[in-house]
């Protein structure tokens, strides 16, 4: 368990973060335009987008490294709109790609960073040592950072911004391009934060990810935060719904409009080549699609019926197929 200085029922549930219309250009494009929310003490916040939604630059104007063009934001009660450096103290960041020093160890990295906190050298070599084995890194430790793996860059960039305790943590795609194993640790290793009280920002485009982490969602497109709410809310909506993926082969043209048309209780969309996605108020029965579809040469291999999921209510809210924006941000592998 991560050790901090910060437990979650040690403080009443007021506001760490509140932003009030704040607003970022770039010659004439608007990346991020009038947006405002807060974020609870010892809460997961998590910000949710495409590729371009204005994510980054969020986390950017938040951490002093943008400012605002209008606007406010307050950090643990400090105006940062007048004085962006002025609440560092109270954050880690762990950017989309690593900021650390590629000559340096992993243990020697740890150490500048808390030296830069103002961290005695006693201390800051005990907690760097400590965190080395909480995050599976000590063997690595004594290595240049320079040859770790992408997924032990992320977790010793992470250990990075929580070296000094700070009361909240923001993290800017923190599982993009790392292995499955590694991703999982990361996850997990967030929740254990979380649990012990750190106030955590995730902005990512994974959103079973978000799903099973966060406490609230904030859906951002266009610069514009579209919704706001828990994950309990957000999915009521689709908590009715039936939803089925039929794999098949020999997939013809204009199969989707000729679906509707026959099967109009139904909506169907073809997210790839070869699947047929169904969905419906009530329950979806397999044998009829599955002789419509015989009936026209074209083979069933599977249907598979689908849990409702965030996933469903962010495509519903924002019109943007998340495995579309999961592609878009893999091809691109930069910021948002």
């Amino acid at each position: 368990m991560i050790e901090l200085l910060y437990f979650r029922n040690s403080y009443p549930m007021t506001k760490l973060i509140e932003v009030k219309e704040i607003t970022k250009k770039f010659d004439d494009i608007t990346a991020v335009d009038g947006i405002s929310f807060s974020v609870a003490r010892g809460e997961l916040f998590g910000f949710l987008g495409p590729n371009g939604a204005g994510k980054t630059t969020t986390i950017n104007m938040l951490t002093g490294l943008a400012r605002p063009d209008s606007g406010t934001i307050s950090i643990g009660g400090v105006d940062c709109s007048k004085n962006p450096k002025a609440a560092q103290s109270l954050f880690g960041v762990v950017p989309d790609e690593s900021n650390l020093y590629p000559e340096l160890s992993g243990f020697d990295n740890l150490c500048f960073c808390a030296a830069l906190y103002g961290m005695g050298d006693k201390e800051r070599r005990k907690k760097a040592a400590s965190l080395l084995e909480t995050f599976g890194l000590k063997e690595a430790g004594h290595r240049k950072f320079a040859g770790y793996s992408r997924g032990m860059k992320r977790k010793l960039t992470i250990a990075a911004g929580v070296i000094h305790n700070p009361p909240l943590l923001f993290l800017d795609e923190p599982t993009t391009g790392i292995d499955v194993a590694s991703a999982r640790l990361i996850r997990q290793l967030i929740a254990e934060l979380r649990d012990t009280g750190t106030t955590i920002f995730l902005t990512t485009h994974y959103i079973e990810e978000a799903e099973r982490l966060c406490d609230r969602i904030a859906f951002i497109v266009n610069g514009r935060i579209v919704r706001i709410d828990s994950v309990a809310n957000l999915l009521q909506p689709v908590k009715g719904m039936h939803s089925m993926m039929i794999f098949v082969s020999g997939m013809k043209p204009d199969l989707s409009m000729t679906l509707s048309s026959t099967f109009p209780d139904l909506r169907f969309s073809i997210p790839s080549g070869n699947m047929i996605r169904v969905e419906s108020g009530a329950p979806i029965f397999v044998s009829p699609l599955a002789r419509f579809l015989e009936d026209r040469n074209i083979d069933v291999m599977e249907a598979r019926r689908l849990r409702p999921s965030l996933e469903d209510v962010f495509a519903q809210i924002t019109g943007i197929e998340s495995e579309k924006m999961k592609k878009e941000k893999e091809k691109k592998g930069g910021g948002s």
